[in-house]
């Protein structure tokens, strides 16, 4: 496994790999890895003949600085568990070495055909014109034949299709099922920021989501929303930010449980969690 900085290094990797008619198996990570990135991880390596993983925290995907500042990094850490996982290379750049002064400093623009208007897009100003400005130029060195995105940022899955379609990306995007510890808590590099406690607390999360398919047959979409809400900030230590039940290909509220997604958003404590279960 080989451990590279820049983006010539990148783009050349990728185009050797090219040249010699290799499959590449791209994964985008903000490091702090778990199980939920292996499970990305593995897949890649089982359908390509190359596997890429990059570990870089975009600050043009922060909104909140001090969200950024406390984001857990340990590049060491996640090298040795990606090797263990058999990937190839590892792209982990500095901010520096990913954007000009101009990119970290103006917005990128794209037209999300709404898809940003809802949610995260309403609470995080400018976060996914970051996600999808780093997913671009990630897809443009790697040349990636399949790309791999876990279904916990549901919202980001759906705006990424969409980019791909948008600026006609040759690459496959590989959605993969939210990946959960044995409580249920939805695995993410934010949990280790959780005290013993605050997990604990956040279990009761996806407890109420699962909880809530049960109601869908005598209450209104609407009726399931509020009972959500309610259940989760009766949880001491528990704050939701929102739940909303939405299309999965739209993600505009809906009316009905038919091909129907819930998203939700928690503060433990001071941090943020995300979770989501689908209806249909």
């Amino acid at each position: 496994m080989q451990i590279i900085h820049t983006q010539k290094e990148l783009a050349e990797v990728a185009g050797a790999c090219k040249t010699l008619n290799k499959t590449i198996g791209l994964v985008p990570t903000m490091g702090a890895l778990h199980e939920g990135h292996a499970s990305l991880v593995r897949r890649s390596v089982a359908e390509n003949m190359v596997t890429i993983v990059s570990v870089f925290v975009n600050p043009t995907q922060f909104n909140n600085k001090e969200d950024l500042q406390k984001y857990p990094r340990d590049l060491q850490k996640d090298a040795v568990f990606l090797q263990s996982l058999g990937v190839d290379f590892i792209f982990a750049p500095t901010p520096e070495q990913m954007y000009t002064a101009e990119e970290m400093s103006s917005t990128f623009e794209f037209d999300f055909g709404g898809l940003d208007q809802v949610m995260e897009g309403l609470y995080r100003p400018g976060h996914f014109n970051g996600v999808v400005q780093v997913v671009s130029k990630l897809f443009r060195l790697a040349q990636p034949t399949r790309a791999y995105f876990g279904e916990k940022d549901f919202q980001q899955l759906a705006i990424i299709h969409r980019m791909v379609q948008v600026m006609k990306f040759s690459v496959q995007i590989v959605d993969c099922p939210i990946v959960r510890e044995q409580s249920g808590l939805a695995l993410s590099s934010r949990n280790e920021r959780l005290t013993e406690e605050q997990k604990k607390q956040a279990v009761n999360i996806s407890h109420i989501l699962f909880e809530s398919r049960q109601l869908t047959a005598s209450q209104t979409v609407a009726q399931v929303q509020n009972w959500v809400i309610e259940q989760i900030d009766r949880v001491e230590g528990l704050r939701v930010e929102y739940y909303q039940i939405v299309d999965q290909t739209t993600l505009q509220p809906t009316d009905t449980f038919e091909h129907a997604i819930g998203c939700v958003t928690v503060y433990c404590g001071d941090v943020r969690l995300i979770d989501n279960i689908k209806y249909n």
